[in-house]
């Protein structure tokens, strides 16, 4: 399918956009105290260098500082702390040894290791790029020490902050050592509830998408303490099992709520509200109160009704009703599922040496190898302005390129003159760190535009710098910025490392077999099995369309030559999406009386479904890809299998396009 023309191009119009957030206060004061009084710790010892490497390490381990539980941010900020440790002990002993030109193919196996690392899920794509950032800081900052000591003293930056992490932090709700947790879950029935007035409006697909991410987040906060239980081989305590339970209440309630969605008919406020009490007896400890009164119009809202009633239950309950496996995992399977769990689950395609990482990798390569070369060409000092910006700008996980590349450019230009305005104005041989204290309270703020992350990095990076020695990296610092994001768009826009088909097939591809799953165990589970499994597979797909969104929109708004020759990938997702809907509300009707489908019938819509994956995948199937039969006939009460098939036929349209 070929796109409709628009009116602004999204790669024109994308520099643009800012994300409408809550300010982290506890977070902008974590900020306050770690890069500044750092690195003015540094400067009263008469020792700058420490204080520049634990300021840096500060500086990165803020970039990861974001909202969750302890646990996730020890996950998110800890993993990266230690690739940082790592990058900076890689670049220093490639300064220590006098490497030379031999840094540029160094620099070129770390950035395809760090490229290669962004399939495998955020918190690993983020260890990458800060590890490669870290090699170039390393190997051309000319700061006194040995490598292991400016490791040392990174980590060193990164720890003061995950200390901050667990102590400074915004007000706890009831709950105790499980408050982060219970928002997280809290947050589900929040968003829930805000599903739910939504339904029937133009606002309930992005309601329900809300909804997806709210679930993703406490399922992963829970899975982390869960795991942490295990490694330390302790017994789970009854507030965390009763957690769980009400986690699995909420889970069972959006289930049954997305056939009420998939109605697509404006729902009465008390039903919208009974979830919100749910929240709210989450955050105070108090019992829930009146719920809505139950109704049995359709088994959509009696499935509802039935839900309520169950998590009802669940938050009356004060002692919880499971009680922990005697078959625990141990420390080495834990360790195994921690692992995974930081990076996201292992699919065919996404490993390092697979198509999307061998071109993410090469892609980051390329640019950081090509960024070295003409920085040594050009000074021998400061060389690593330039691969240090490009660090930032390439990596392919992080959003368009040209839209990072003009953004990089004017918040770096906007740093630059702030400091320079800060220099004139400011005395004496302490104020380096008063601005690196701004702009690390500036950092969790900037987080709403990469223009404005750009300025507060760029007030930290340059104060570092200054405090280092160099007095003059401002002006050097425009120039550098310009040439890296020359180098970026034209190695980044190079044909075969910039084809959404190998970037953005590869997750919608993932999206799609992942739904055909779900829909097959829907359509072939027997009547009464348990719904546990049921509802995982549904986890699973929608967690890889989220992913496959996300990849699909930052692809949606690339500038590429030929754009109008790629498959529409955003109708591709939401044609998925729909049909993880749609298949959601069958099953809520099949648990509800309504007569199962033929197991041939359930085969050919999975092999269609199946073969539109293939067709993805590998483009020379698409001429032996079956067309699922027009005439289907739905089965009584069950209609949304003709919703299913409807859909199939439409990614099948959009699979072949191109």
């Amino acid at each position: 399918m070929i796109r409709a023309p628009r009116a602004v191009p999204a790669w024109l119009a994308h520099p643009f956009r800012w994300q409408r957030l809550p300010v982290p206060w506890a977070a902008v004061a974590r900020g306050a105290l770690c890069a500044g009084p750092l690195l003015g710790a540094g400067l009263a010892t008469g020792h700058p260098a420490p204080g520049v490497l634990t300021g840096l390490g500060s500086m990165l381990a803020g970039v990861n500082d974001r909202p969750g539980t302890r646990r996730t941010g020890i996950v998110h900020i800890g993993l990266p702390a230690l690739a940082s440790a790592l990058g900076m002990l890689i670049g220093a002993s490639l300064q220590a040894v006098g490497a030379g030109w031999w840094v540029v193919p160094a620099l070129f196996a770390v950035g395809f290791v760090s490229g290669a690392g962004s399939v495998a899920g955020p918190v690993r794509s983020n260890a990458g790029m800060q590890m490669l950032a870290t090699t170039v800081l390393g190997a051309g900052m000319p700061l006194p020490g040995a490598p292991w000591a400016k490791a040392l003293y990174v980590l060193a930056g990164c720890l003061w902050l995950l200390l901050l992490r667990l102590v400074v932090r915004s007000p706890r709700p009831a709950g105790g050592a499980l408050s982060g947790e219970r928002a997280a879950v809290a947050t589900v029935f929040d968003a829930l509830s805000g599903a739910l007035a939504a339904a029937g409006g133009p606002g309930a697909e992005a309601a329900r998408r809300r909804l997806t991410a709210a679930l993703d987040r406490a399922d992963e906060a829970l899975r982390l303490r869960r795991l942490t239980g295990r490694l330390l081989r302790r017994t789970a305590t009854p507030q965390e099992l009763l957690l769980a339970e009400r986690f699995a209440a909420a889970t069972a309630l959006c289930e049954a709520s997305v056939a009420l969605l998939w109605e697509a008919r404006p729902l009465p406020a008390r039903v919208a509200e009974s979830p919100r009490r749910f929240a709210d007896a989450l955050r105070t400890g108090q019992p829930p109160g009146r719920l809505s009164a139950p109704e049995t119009s359709t088994p959509a809202r009696g499935a509802f009704d039935q839900a309520l009633l169950d998590a009802a239950v669940a938050f009356a309950r004060r002692e919880p009703t499971t009680t922990q496996g005697a078959a625990e995992p141990g420390p080495v399977p834990a360790v195994r599922e921690a692992l995974r769990a930081l990076g996201g689950r292992s699919r065919p395609g996404r490993g390092l040496f697979g198509p999307a990482g061998r071109d993410y990798g090469l892609r980051v390569a390329v640019c950081i190898a090509a960024s070295a070369a003409v920085a040594l060409l050009l000074r021998a000092d400061h060389w690593y302005w330039l691969p240090a910006t490009a660090t930032f700008l390439v990596k392919p996980d992080l959003g368009p390129l040209f839209s990072r590349t003009v953004n990089r450019f004017a918040g770096t230009l906007a740093g630059v003159l702030v400091f320079a305005g800060a220099g004139e104005l400011l005395t004496g041989s302490w104020w380096p760190a008063l601005v690196a204290g701004a702009g690390g309270a500036l950092l969790p703020f900037a987080v709403r535009h990469f223009a404005l992350q750009t300025v507060a990095i760029t007030l930290m990076v340059l104060s570092f710098v200054y405090a280092g020695g160099a007095r003059q990296a401002a002006t050097e610092r425009i120039v550098d910025t310009s040439i890296a994001c020359v180098i970026v768009l034209v190695v980044g826009h190079l044909p075969r490392l910039a084809d959404p088909r190998r970037r953005v097939g590869q997750r919608v591809t993932s999206a799609l077999r992942a739904t055909e799953r779900f829909l097959r165990h829907v359509l072939e589970a027997e009547p009464g099995a348990d719904t546990t499994e049921r509802r995982a597979l549904r986890r699973a797909a929608y967690r890889s369309l989220g992913e496959a969104r996300a990849a699909a929109e930052t692809a949606a708004a690339e500038l590429l030559a030929a754009r109008d020759r790629n498959p529409d990938w955003l109708t591709v997702v939401s044609a998925a999406e729909r049909i993880v809907d749609a298949a959601t509300a069958c099953a809520v009707r099949l648990d509800h009386g309504a007569h199962r489908p033929s197991l041939d019938e359930a085969e050919r819509l999975c092999r269609a479904l199946a073969a539109m994956a293939d067709a993805l995948e590998d483009p020379r199937r698409r001429r032996d890809t079956p067309v699922p039969d027009r005439d289907l006939r739905p089965v009584p009460d069950c209609a949304t299998l003709t919703d299913v098939a409807a859909e199939l036929e439409h990614i099948r349209g959009y699979a072949g396009t191109g």
